[in-house]
């Protein structure tokens, strides 16, 4: 027996929900419209119930605060973002923040499929039923891969400027961090980007974290406030700071498995990359012998 229930809604109000999904997504695909235009008339009627002109008329501050254009995000900052590709998805960035915190981001029913209009169209990839809650936030957006079936729970953080892979049915849990850039211990302007991957159905609880180049494999678990710093095999169980193999899922058998999506022990990731031109030569760092690095 699942441990979800269903809750439909009222056929009036599952009518007026398809109805405005419908809008929402017809207004983010007409090329004749500036995004920001359509970020700014949806955030005055859902926070004003105000046409965006009349908030302009009656209070420039709070129609100047609600337009993108007026935004500075910490992404825009960062030498190692492409800012083309950004420019395109900042206004869904700034609609998706500026919505969690209302009625219509709280709700299950309204802010889920929301998200999920928003991330198909700021995502590299995006795969089928993809869940999320709120107040997620990403770095740059344009750099994660989704699968089918994922599920995002409340306040992850997903650090995605060097890319970030989640596969299918990979769940993180509230409070987690996923990193895919790392900063040199002695120059820290000194950044490299690394590629991150959450391989199928792997888990990773609350509070913990997994740092760039980090491979955790199909069916494998990150506990609840552990730090990833090498990669896991599949079915492996990892706990601790940082996180060392504690169990192995009995998957003996299982049809399942006969086969992996990814599987750190075969998979190799892409040639880290230097986001700092100003560092032509990596400078030594102080390592500790035990915990060498994932590569």
């Amino acid at each position: 027996m699942p441990w979800l229930i269903e809750r439909p809604l009222n056929p009036t109000s599952k009518q007026w929900i398809t109805n405005f999904m419908g809008e929402l997504t017809e207004l983010l695909d007409d090329d004749g419209t500036d995004n920001s235009d359509v970020v700014c008339s949806l955030l005055s009627r859902i926070l004003y119930a105000s046409p965006y002109k009349e908030l302009q008329e009656r209070d420039p501050l709070a129609a100047f605060a609600l337009d993108p254009r007026q935004t500075t995000l910490e992404a825009e900052r960062y030498i190692a973002t492409d800012q083309n590709k950004f420019a395109k998805v900042k206004p869904l960035l700034w609609l998706w923040r500026c919505l969690d915190p209302t009625p219509l981001g709280q709700s299950l029913s309204t802010g889920m499929p929301i998200r999920a209009i928003l991330a198909s169209r700021i995502f590299k990839k995006v795969g089928r039923n993809i869940r999320i809650f709120p107040y997620v936030e990403f770095s740059v957006g344009y750099n994660i891969e989704v699968g089918d079936d994922v599920t995002i729970h409340r306040h992850v953080l997903i650090d995605d400027i060097g890319g970030v892979e989640i596969h299918d049915g990979a769940s993180l849990s509230d409070y987690a961090n996923v990193y895919s850039h790392h900063h040199d211990v002695i120059a820290s302007d000194d950044v490299s980007l690394k590629r991150t991957i959450i391989g199928k159905g792997a888990r990773v609880a609350y509070h913990s974290t997994v740092l760039a180049g980090t491979i955790l494999s199909d069916d494998s678990m990150l506990g609840a406030m552990a730090l990833a710093t090498k990669h896991l095999e599949p079915h492996v169980v990892g706990l601790g700071i940082p996180a060392r193999p504690r169990m192995w899922k009995d998957r003996k058998n299982d049809p399942r498995f006969t086969s992996y999506t990814v599987d750190s022990t075969e998979h190799k990731l892409p040639l880290e990359i230097r986001a700092n031109p100003d560092f032509h030569k990596k400078q030594e760092s102080r390592v500790d012998p035990e915990e060498p690095d994932n590569e």
